[in-house]
């Protein structure tokens, strides 16, 4: 080859005397070449040494090979939310498998949605993971008219017509108060999620299940809403033991806002757990570095993003014919703070 270059597609078709489409659906193995074409072309590639890129492949799938995952919050929380960091590890690990890129998308602002719903219209993307689902967002209606494959960690709600994959919020909220209630304690207050997610009215809806299953009363002056963030969980914690001094335990719908009450606990002269038992949600990092280490739900998060990627990438080939729904089981994991 003159100066070496890289062997590229038009360089294919030339040698085997076809088009760059036909060279493609070879490359593909689409069905529509004639046999004499398909030898020309794949006699071409082995004296050419050409090794076919994404583009290539592009020009008849007309798929990009890259797929979004968007997070429409701060660098400042998915710097600090373990969550973010474990669902990440999770769909690069099932793409990985495959020629598929990932592209991290931040949707913050006006100016960032307009930038993602550029990418979505031009199909820049062959589909998109979204994370972080508030009932109100815009962004799944949006993605769901265009057409796009599209998968969310959670669900906006019962009525959710995209794919999702979430965990057992309910189930496993239910255990973390059920445990506290057989250890004896009577005043459970709880920091929730935000109520306008489904993941926020879940876990709430666990703290209720668990008291009435036990036949003991859900008092609500002992819910405070939270944000997921470590500041939420102290203004949540403070506001409580305001309100209600006498409480004996808490349930904090994540591990950052539990280990935020621990600190709250300690500066106020708590003693976890005897004073006050505390258990967060999610089983992260965090939760086997508190002092004391802190009981709570396990939720599968790499897990998670990896099925959240499978069933994306089913829909972008046509094998994943109808939305799917999927929830992935909990665990309580005991630890010194209950």
């Amino acid at each position: 080859m003159p100066g070496n270059r890289r062997p590229t597609i038009k360089t294919v078709a030339a040698r085997a005397g076809v088009g760059r489409t036909t060279v493609s659906r070879v490359i593909n193995g689409s069905e529509l070449v004639s046999a004499d074409a398909r030898a020309r072309v794949l006699a071409a590639i082995k004296e050419l040494n050409y090794v076919p890129n994404s583009v290539a492949r592009g020009l008849v799938t007309n798929r990009t090979n890259a797929v979004a995952l968007v997070i429409p919050e701060s660098e400042s929380r998915l710097g600090s939310e373990p969550f973010f960091a474990a669902l990440i590890r999770g769909v690069s690990g099932a793409l990985s498998e495959t020629r598929t890129q990932l592209q991290l998308m931040l949707v913050r602002d006006r100016a960032e949605r307009d930038q993602l719903t550029a990418s979505v219209a031009t199909r820049r993307v062959d589909g998109v993971l979204l994370v972080s689902v508030h009932a109100h967002d815009q962004l799944p209606g949006l993605l769901e008219e265009m057409g796009l494959p599209t998968v969310l960690a959670g669900r906006r709600d019962e009525r959710e017509r995209l794919s999702h994959v979430t965990s057992d919020n309910a189930g496993g909220a239910a255990a973390a108060v059920r445990h506290l209630l057989e250890r004896g304690r009577n005043r459970i207050a709880t920091i929730s999620g935000p109520l306008d997610m489904d993941v926020g009215r879940s876990r709430l809806a666990g703290w209720r299940d668990a008291h009435r299953e036990a036949g003991a009363h859900a008092d609500e002056s002992l819910v405070e809403v939270g944000d997921f963030t470590e500041e939420g969980g102290l203004r949540a914690m403070r506001s409580l033991l305001e309100r209600a001094p006498d409480l004996d335990a808490v349930f904090a719908a994540s591990d950052l806002m539990a280990v935020s009450a621990l600190a709250e606990l300690r500066r106020q002269g708590r003693q976890v757990p005897d004073d006050v038992a505390v258990v967060g949600f999610e089983d992260s990092v965090l939760a086997r570095h508190t002092n004391p280490p802190l009981t709570t739900v396990r939720q599968p998060v790499e897990e998670l993003g990896r099925t959240m990627a499978r069933i994306l990438l089913d829909e972008i080939t046509g094998a994943g014919r109808s939305a799917q729904r999927l929830t992935l089981a909990t665990e309580l994991v005991v630890r010194e703070s209950s």
